[in-house]
């Protein structure tokens, strides 16, 4: 599973740089078409976490995971094949809505081989992966440096994510199907069930906890688009600075993501997390915030402290949120709880971008509330869970016959 997350990623990379670029320079589209694209086909993905996981809990995992890595080939290798705008729309959304559900199905997986083990496992994980966009983004800039057509470099990596995913299927292949709780062999002889599986969907505190992931999860916008815009319109940094930071933040995950793992190697461990998790998000609001009050040398060194703290809480958040919804979820439902879990990267992705742009607009004191207002979050979820995980541990799985 951690070569599939390499493959998978390294497409990822080659595609996510360019993406804008070959819909506005190769079929032609507008910036508000771009943009649109981009909105309707997040938002259809939204669906895929939730579908996916409900599903895991009636299939086998590995054959669902194959059909989806090979739908979103399908959906890559078709943009190739068209300019329509009505087309492109909707193989964006079926490639989006595949990958949302991949990415659940990939963490359930995890949770059920990897068991006590599964936070240093994230942690690797998530190192694997970050190593794949670098691999994946240096081969991208290659790429278009090469003297070739650049319509014909942004179809060449558009392929390639595709080909990415035709790999990481035929390596889903060659993976056991893990034991679950949810499906087991059964005789003739063995009493029907007499409960129904929990439902996510009725479960309050569950609810609740996802909607705060949605704010915990907003680093990623914090990256992709709040400190580009920040540097360029509220501060003297460079504008060379923006990448430099996207670097530093990548070489600072693959340095520490597993280290870290360690104090978070239990679901308590991880709960207290949230503490320290809530003042690196504080501290990364008032760095930007200082970061309009000076020159360049200020504003540079303000930034990479802003980075550097947004950077440590994306890792933290990484441990807590991996371990906290896995102990949160009934081990007979874990499929359908985690695709609900999934929601909050989904919907951070539209909306990560509207709060960071708010931020930007309203100034310093934006920045100052931002990172506040995160910080305040990470103490609400703080108290919100604990009831729940006074009980007896509902993230272990019984033992069970699995199927290969």
């Amino acid at each position: 599973m951690l070569w599939i997350a390499l493959v998978d990623r390294i497409g990822s990379g080659l595609w996510a740089s360019v993406s804008v670029l070959y819909f506005t320079y190769v079929t032609g589209l507008s910036a508000a078409q771009v943009g649109t694209l981009a909105a309707v086909s997040g938002a259809i993905g939204i669906a895929g976490a939730p579908l996916g996981g409900r599903i895991a809990d009636r299939l086998p995992l590995t054959r669902i995971l194959i059909a989806l890595q090979l739908l979103r080939a399908l959906a890559s290798f078709a943009l190739l094949t068209t300019d329509n705008y009505a087309l492109l729309l909707a193989f964006s959304a079926v490639g989006s809505l595949g990958d949302r559900a991949a990415n659940v199905l990939t963490k359930l997986y995890a949770t059920r081989v990897s068991g006590p083990g599964r936070v240093r496992y994230q942690a690797v994980n998530r190192t694997v992966a970050n190593a794949g966009w670098a691999v994946g983004g240096l081969a991208a800039a290659a790429a278009l440096g090469l003297g070739t057509s650049t319509a014909t470099a942004y179809q060449a990596l558009l392929a390639g994510d595709a080909l990415s995913f035709l790999g990481a299927a035929l390596l889903t292949v060659r993976c056991g199907e893990p034991p679950s709780p949810t499906r087991t062999v059964a005789t003739s002889k063995d009493p029907l069930p007499t409960t129904k599986p929990a439902n996510p969907w009725r479960d309050r505190t569950y609810l609740a906890y996802v909607s705060t992931e949605t704010a915990l999860c907003l680093h990623d916008a914090v990256f992709k688009v709040g400190l580009p815009l920040w540097i360029v319109h509220g501060s003297n940094a460079p504008h060379g600075l923006a990448p430099l930071l996207l670097v530093l933040n990548n070489v600072l995950v693959v340095a520490l993501q597993v280290p870290l793992a360690r104090f978070g190697a239990t679901t308590t461990a991880a709960r207290a997390l949230l503490l320290p998790l809530a003042a690196f998000f504080a501290l990364g609001g008032v760095a930007m915030a200082l970061s309009s009050a000076g020159g360049t040398p200020i504003a540079t060194g303000c930034l990479t402290a802003a980075a550097v703290s947004f950077t440590m809480a994306e890792m933290l958040y990484a441990t807590v949120s991996w371990e906290l919804s896995v102990a949160l979820a009934p081990a007979t439902a874990q499929g359908a709880y985690l695709g609900v879990h999934g929601l909050a990267q989904s919907v951070q992705r539209s909306v990560g971008p509207l709060a960071v742009t708010a931020a930007i607009a309203t100034g310093p004191a934006g920045w100052t509330v931002f990172g506040a207002t995160i910080a305040v979050t990470c103490l609400i979820q703080h108290r919100l869970v604990r009831d729940r995980l006074a009980r007896p541990s509902l993230s272990v799985p019984p033992v069970t016959v699995s199927e290969h």
